[in-house]
């Protein structure tokens, strides 16, 4: 079956930002859903609303995206035979809470540039930035609670639950990006897989949100929400190899960025990084720490870096090594779907999550 998942995540963006739209509007007004079902005691000023909250918001948000998490969950509804059209709702949770960690992320890391603009916070301010990205961790929460009276009680909690725990590992795993490339905690000490549960825990954690609130929503057992759910995670993790990778590689992606090689400019350690210093000659392993510390723009020294990493192969590592993650992880839930369309564009899908080029 030939799938094109550039055009499915093109189509189903623009359904996703319809529905985000239900629950965030553009503009603010007196009967907006978010003030029908949390009406205010007293009055509010809709346009200090707009101003703080929507404008920056849907600034960010139509500058794109991929939109990949809710393609994620509506794939995986159809894959265990439900009608994903009767939970579209649903599949705004991950995204509204992927672009506001992003929105508080280029505040932690005083980031410039985001999807060819400047940073929300260069925008509008630091204080509003932060603000408006915790508000996309609850704002999507009103979809639960919209559907509070349709849901099983034993279901709703189940979502409830999963969003809890998920929104717990986003802070550790952030909390350990920080804690490295800030030298707050030994970055030259960092294992491989101490590396890849960060991931897990950042990127990792929404696409398994995406997958297991829809296995709930879907009725599956126990063993299936979390084998799905691991499947998603390993999905997350491979996407961000691979966003690393691109930052290295990709004039398009870095682009959008502010420039190739951001990650070191911001002294990351990324798989190719880790496995660079455990392979490196000890000069060469010395140089790159070198840089890394400098947080330096300066193109001359991000290209020799880049050399360094390449002269042991590391990319072409990480690179195989996202590729494995996926294809072992699908093993894991080959058998517990059943033969459909669906479930092939879904292992098409993380293939192409893997292999994209932007």
């Amino acid at each position: 079956m030939q799938i094109d998942i550039e055009k499915f995540l093109k189509e189903k963006a623009e359904v996703i930002d319809e529905l985000i739209e239900k629950y965030i509007p553009k503009n603010f007004e007196k009967n907006s859903l978010v003030f029908q079902l949390n009406p205010p005691s007293y009055g509010h000023s809709l346009e200090a609303l707009n101003e703080a909250i929507a404008k920056p918001i849907w600034d960010f948000l139509e500058r794109g995206g991929k939109r990949w998490r809710p393609g994620l969950f509506l794939l995986i509804i159809e894959a265990l035979g439900e009608d994903p059209k009767k939970f579209l709702d649903f599949a705004i949770i991950p995204e509204v809470i992927h672009n506001g960690t992003i929105m508080v992320d280029d505040v932690e890391d005083d980031s410039t540039f985001r999807r060819g603009k400047p940073c929300t916070h260069r925008i509008f301010g630091i204080d509003i930035a932060v603000n408006t990205g915790n508000a996309m961790y609850f704002l999507p929460l009103l979809t639960l609670i919209r559907s509070k009276n349709k849901l099983l009680p034993k279901t709703f909690n189940k979502i409830y639950e999963i969003y809890t725990k998920e929104m717990i590992n986003i802070s550790l795993g952030q909390a350990t990006d920080i804690a490295w490339h800030r030298g707050l905690a030994n970055a030259d000490l960092i294992t491989e897989v101490q590396y890849i549960q960060m991931c897990a825990y950042k990127t990792g954690t929404l696409a398994r949100m995406a997958a297991k609130i829809a296995a709930v929503l879907a009725n599956a057992d126990d063993r299936i929400i979390e084998k799905v759910g691991r499947f998603a995670e390993a999905v997350g993790v491979a996407f961000q190899i691979q966003d690393d990778i691109l930052d290295l590689t990709g004039e398009e992606f870095a682009e959008k960025k502010g420039g190739r090689g951001q990650d070191i400019t911001e002294g990351k350690r990324t798989l190719m990084i880790i496995h660079t210093l455990e392979k490196a000659e000890s000069d060469d392993k010395e140089r790159l720490k070198e840089i890394l510390k400098m947080h330096t723009s300066t193109r001359k020294l991000i290209d020799e870096a880049i050399s360094i990493m390449q002269k042991y192969s590391s990319i072409d590592y990480a690179r195989q090594f996202g590729r494995n993650l996926v294809q072992q992880s699908w093993k894991e839930v080959d058998s517990l779907l059943p033969p459909s369309d669906a479930k092939e564009k879904l292992r098409a899908f993380a293939e192409y999550l893997v292999e994209r080029k932007i």
